[in-house]
């Protein structure tokens, strides 16, 4: 593969926050995506003529409205049976400490975040939607401040075993679901087959318990529109730039990457030196977001204060290309907006998306490989 690198803008005067100084590395053109039909609302604006075929008419309506029993989903796009895309879904707090591997569950989450904690160590913020069936999902860890504001992004119950001391008091943001509250023996068990703190894991009938003991509302809330805006039926969006078979975010201690798979139009995850496998087989994602983000640390201890408010520039990387963005999220408790070159919001291809956050002193430490 050849080794690809790129380059994003990076302000003269950062934030407080911000710790270390981002770096510049060789840049490469990207020329401005078309987005024009994925700009349009009704499908008959949307069929282009293209001087040699018209395209197919979308496999589901224009607008989120149920057809024979299934209506889009928040979380990938796809139509989605109403019963679980009308739920709202579980932000789990999975380990990814080697010795909690597997995690169980995350092969079902829609969205995942990969978020740097304490040590080096990053955890994951699976958002599941199809849960029914499953009877062990995590492991379950502890809730760090910025993770709360995540989950509540997209409307979601918080799954999580304990929490920080600074990120006790930003729980009350969120719905959550605290392995060390009165719930937590209702919520969670301990496996046999794991060791503490890596063996706590949570279920779907002990999910629905606990929401229904709580009290939390099972629906989303009247004024959740959700959180990305997709592509329509079978149109694929491909960025108009460089290829990105292989892309590193620079994460130090798992090293992940992602390779794109042509067969499949998808990217397979990889860390800890291969596949990176939940306990349903290979991890694959149609979308894969780089958001850079400032960061620092609370008072002199090695928590991290990550700022997810402040917009930054980021990578979006679908179908073998990629392109720079940038994001901005709505208020203290809105959801994020990921803009392309051209400045209008992304449509995300429909299917799986995941979400590497990025402190803006990492920039040299991302690689791109074309094929």
């Amino acid at each position: 593969m050849k080794k690809i690198f790129a380059v994003l803008a990076i302000p003269a005067v950062l934030a407080v926050l911000l710790c270390g100084c981002g770096k510049k590395y060789e840049e490469v053109s990207a020329s401005t995506a078309s987005t024009e039909a994925a700009e349009e609302t009704t499908w008959a604006e949307i069929v282009l003529e293209t001087g040699a075929e018209v395209r197919e008419a979308p496999t589901e309506p224009v607008e989120r409205i149920e057809v024979d029993g299934k209506i889009r989903s928040y979380l990938t796009g796809e139509m989605t049976d109403v019963k679980k895309a009308d739920r709202r879904p579980v932000a789990v707090m999975m380990s990814n400490d080697r010795q909690a591997l597997p995690q169980y569950g995350i092969n079902r989450a829609g969205v995942v975040y990969e978020v740097p904690v304490e040590g080096g160590m990053n955890r994951f913020l699976a958002l599941i939607e199809d849960y029914d069936d499953l009877e062990r999902i995590g492991s379950v860890r502890s809730c760090r401040t910025y993770y709360t504001y995540l989950a509540r992004e997209y409307d979601a119950v918080y799954m999580h075993y304990g929490q920080s001391t600074f990120s006790k008091s930003y729980l009350k943001n969120v719905d959550n679901v605290n392995g060390l509250d009165a719930i937590g023996s209702t919520a969670y068990y301990r496996s046999s087959d794991r060791k503490s703190p890596h063996n706590a894991y949570t279920s779907a009938g002990r999910i629905k318990q606990s929401i229904e003991t709580l009290g939390y509302r099972t629906g989303y809330d009247a004024s959740y529109e959700g959180h990305f805006q997709f592509m329509y039926g079978n149109e694929q969006y491909v960025p108009d730039s460089a290829d990105a078979y292989k892309v590193v975010p620079g994460y130090p201690m798992n090293s992940p990457w992602f390779e794109y798979q042509e067969s499949e139009g998808v990217y397979h995850r990889f860390q800890y030196g291969s596949h990176h496998k939940g306990d349903e087989g290979l991890i694959a994602v149609k979308n894969i977001i780089f958001q850079y983000v400032e960061y620092g640390h609370y008072a002199s201890t090695e928590y991290l204060n990550i700022n997810l408010h402040t917009g930054h520039e980021g990578y979006y990387f679908t179908n073998g290309k990629y392109e720079k963005l940038t994001w901005k999220k709505d208020g203290e408790f809105g959801v994020t907006h990921y803009y392309g070159p051209d400045g209008k919001e992304i449509r995300l291809n429909k299917g799986k998306t995941w979400i590497c956050i990025i402190g803006t002193d990492s920039y040299n430490k991302a690689e791109i490989y074309g094929k």
